[in-house]
């Protein structure tokens, strides 16, 4: 299953946005039918909630590619 690691830079960010950045979607509004069509997957559940806040430590699944979301370092 491939697999893309993203790193927040803030505390979160909502899933049709994470969806356009990790190249899934071409567009905020692509991510939002996405969505809306039930193939999205949070942490193992559908996920019908278009700008849901996906925080770090969660995973994304659409079809056979996972998405994992992980806090930028902050150390030096």
């Amino acid at each position: 299953m491939p697999t893309i690691d993203f790193t927040l830079e803030r505390d979160f960010i909502e899933l049709n946005q994470l969806l356009k950045l990790a190249g899934l979607c071409a567009s905020g509004g692509a991510g939002k039918q996405l969505v809306a069509s039930g193939a999205v997957q949070v942490d193992g559940a559908l996920e019908l909630r278009k700008t849901a806040k996906i925080r770090a430590g969660q995973r994304v699944r659409v079809g056979a590619i996972e998405i994992r979301v992980a806090a930028m370092d902050a150390s030096p």
